[in-house]
């Protein structure tokens, strides 16, 4: 099925449950606006709505950009108090694709800066094409990130290094990024949406249920007001009443592939 939004297409492959999210912005780079985010955020909350959409790969338009960054003329026109509710929108927006419990791939095709590694990083997996470039630029327009750059940064690659990229605004190189351990894996431009449609193919061939309860255990971790090991323990309590549990260790008595539902 296929939905339409002005800021992105919305390709869903029936057979396989994978969505793919093009952000699709060409002339300006794929950069963030309002508008495109607000697309992004209600995709992300139809396909998690939708039980076919099993897993999301999020990509950009061309062979340039994933995004480029913010909308610098949007930006100048703000006022403060417009660009502390646009922060918090943004903000909220990528929440929502880190708490999904379907998992998302960011697809990294080109220039990933400022809104854009934002985003990337708000993804459970990152794969990067070779060409792919990572940066918080914003103190050269005067400003701190604003989509959560200053928190997930840290959390991927370490405090000291996040600080160092978001103080200088250095861009990374895509094997750089790999290093650090900003992307999972990097692969040639040609590869890069075959790649990840076989690592989510992968994951999708798991029980969903205990795919969905990782990430929920994960996210617990960071999250403020949430106990880890406690979610943990839940989680696996949870699992034992499924019919995915029962399946998985009956199939593994039987040595044969397991037939998970979801249940």
């Amino acid at each position: 099925m296929s939905a339409s939004f002005e800021n992105l297409l919305y390709d869903l492959d029936a057979a396989s449950g994978i969505l793919t999210i093009t952000i699709n912005r060409p002339t300006k780079l794929n950069a963030l606006n309002a508008a495109t985010i607000a697309d992004i955020d209600a995709a992300v909350q139809q396909a998690l709505a939708e039980p076919q959409v099993r897993g999301i790969i999020l990509t950009g338009s061309g062979e340039k950009a994933f995004v480029a960054g913010a909308d610098i003329a949007e930006l100048a026109a703000l006022t403060p108090d417009r660009a502390g509710r646009a922060s918090l929108a943004g903000q909220e927006a990528f929440a929502r694709i880190e708490a999904s419990t379907k998992p998302v791939v960011a697809a990294v095709n080109g220039f990933a800066l400022g809104g854009g590694c934002e985003l990337a990083m708000a993804c459970h997996m990152r794969v990067a094409s070779d060409n792919a470039r990572f940066g918080q630029p914003e103190v050269n327009l005067g400003l701190p990130p604003g989509y959560g750059g200053t928190q997930r940064l840290p959390q991927l690659i370490g405090k000291g290094k996040a600080i160092e990229l978001l103080l200088t605004a250095d861009m990374v190189k895509a094997d750089e990024a790999l290093r650090l351990g900003l992307v999972n894996h990097v692969v040639p431009q040609a590869e890069l949406l075959p790649f990840c449609t076989q690592l989510l193919t992968k994951i999708l061939g798991k029980a969903p249920l205990a795919v969905g309860l990782v990430l929920d255990c994960v996210n617990a971790h960071y999250a403020k007001d949430a106990d880890g090991y406690e979610t943990e323990a839940q989680a696996f309590e949870r699992a034992f009443e499924s019919e995915d549990f029962k399946e998985g260790t009956t199939a593994f008595v039987e040595k044969r592939p397991a037939v998970f539902t979801g249940k």
